[in-house]
């Protein structure tokens, strides 16, 4: 490891880390995610070295534990920097926690907020599946200057948007640049100025830029690139995916509870369905989907 991902100090115990997959039936598909356990007696470097050693785009620790209530506090970090919330190491975290204490209600408490978590187990082939309930989310317009330097580093243009799908900035836990392309063809094109990018996302504290492209009104497809944890592109993100339910509610284009699907990780190989409950009445997200292990 290097200064930037510094090996846990000398003499601490290397806590285990469980490999699951999210919104996904799949392991080789979906969003992989780290999931420790016990991280109580982790620092915050420790948690670094883990998340860079493990590669993935999130790994998820838990600093501390209430079985009895169902309660857990939690803190996630990408191989680079710690993020306020994840959406699909808070999947595989929650269906961790249920294949060992039985499903039903969790609450997690993260640096974005309280997540309650509801979670079920087929009973026919055992598959664990998780809703979280986001913090009330919200968006609004991006403005001139953001976009102009969102679209340089993308490689696109003004003419390459959705003119029905304004370009915001949506949050639910942290905060995602939400832009609509016009064209299938054009979110499949993803070919960006890396650190360029990240480095626009630092200045405006993005922790994804969520493109979309909505195939009917109740299903869109989405890429999330994600420079600035380390990670050329996210096969599944809930937390842009219930920061867009924010965004969806505050445009005006969910008029009644709804479900919809975003389906993501396609072009890169990795396929990923998630589920989001959006209603006009609730300023929070509902996001679903499943988590299986990777061997």
């Amino acid at each position: 490891m290097d200064q930037e991902h510094p090996e846990p100090p000398t003499g601490t115990p290397r806590p285990e880390t469980l490999r699951y997959s999210s919104f996904t039936h799949d392991p080789t598909g979906g969003n992989p995610a780290g999931v420790v356990l016990d991280a109580s007696g982790l620092d915050d470097a420790a948690m670094l070295a883990i998340a860079a050693e493990v590669g993935y785009s999130e790994t998820a620790f838990v600093t501390a534990a209430d079985e009895t209530a169902r309660r857990f506090r939690v803190r996630y970090f990408s191989p680079l920097a710690e993020v306020a919330f994840c959406g699909h190491a808070t999947v595989a975290l929650a269906v961790a926690l249920a294949e060992r204490l039985g499903p039903g209600e969790i609450v997690l408490d993260t640096p974005a907020g309280e997540i309650p978590v509801a979670t079920t187990v087929d009973s026919a082939d055992g598959t664990a599946r998780a809703t979280l309930t986001s913090v009330p989310a919200r968006s609004r317009p991006a403005t001139a200057l953001e976009l102009d330097a969102a679209l340089k580093t993308l490689g696109w243009s003004p003419d390459d948007l959705d003119p029905e799908l304004p370009p915001h900035v949506a949050f639910a836990g942290n905060d995602h640049l939400v832009l609509a392309a016009a064209s299938r063809a054009r979110l499949a094109d993803l070919d960006y100025d890396f650190d360029g990018l990240a480095e626009v996302m630092r200045r405006h504290d993005w922790t994804t830029v969520h493109l979309v492209w909505r195939e009917s009104p109740d299903h869109f497809h989405a890429r999330d690139p994600f420079p600035v944890g380390g990670v050329v592109e996210d096969p599944a993100t809930g937390a842009a995916a219930a920061a867009f339910g924010g965004y969806l509610r505050t445009l005006g284009l969910v008029t009644a509870p709804a479900t919809l699907t975003i389906r993501q990780g396609e072009d890169m190989g990795r396929p990923s369905d998630l589920r989001i409950d959006v209603s006009p009445e609730d300023p929070r997200t509902r996001v679903t989907g499943q988590a299986v292990p990777i061997a």
